[in-house]
């Protein structure tokens, strides 16, 4: 301190390994760095350490697993899933749906017009 160099008081008492940024502080952390906290955790390290290691909350860890964990489970689909494949199939969901009830409607008007046809209705006077 004497020597030019300047430290934040209690710096020495936030256990931090090096050159991690200080989320809780407004910094952020790369994605490699949040792959390495994760991969602590699924390696059986506590989740309060390493909250309190990287200086994270135990939520923000626990949000960064679950996320790890879904997008290695999407990467093992046999079929892509990204968001335009997700778009275009409840796209197609949605139309297969519109065109059965468009078809579900023109037998009812088939059968309803069999019975006595619209344009020979009479009209009461």
């Amino acid at each position: 301190m004497g020597d030019g160099t300047t430290e934040r008081p209690g710096a020495a008492e936030r256990p931090q390994e090096s050159g991690a940024a200080a989320p809780g502080r407004g910094g952020r952390m790369s994605r490699q760095r949040k792959a390495a906290a994760v991969m602590r955790l699924l390696r059986g390290e506590d989740l309060e350490t390493v909250s309190r290691s990287l200086g994270v909350t135990a939520a923000t860890l626990t949000t960064w697993r679950e996320s790890f964990l879904a997008a290695g489970e999407a990467a093992l689909a046999t079929r892509p899933t990204d968001r335009e494949t997700l778009q275009s199939e409840r796209l197609k969901a949605r139309l297969g749906e519109m065109l059965l009830k468009h078809e579900l409607l023109e037998q009812k008007i088939t059968s309803l017009e069999a019975g006595r046809p619209l344009a020979r209705r009479r009209w009461a006077r």
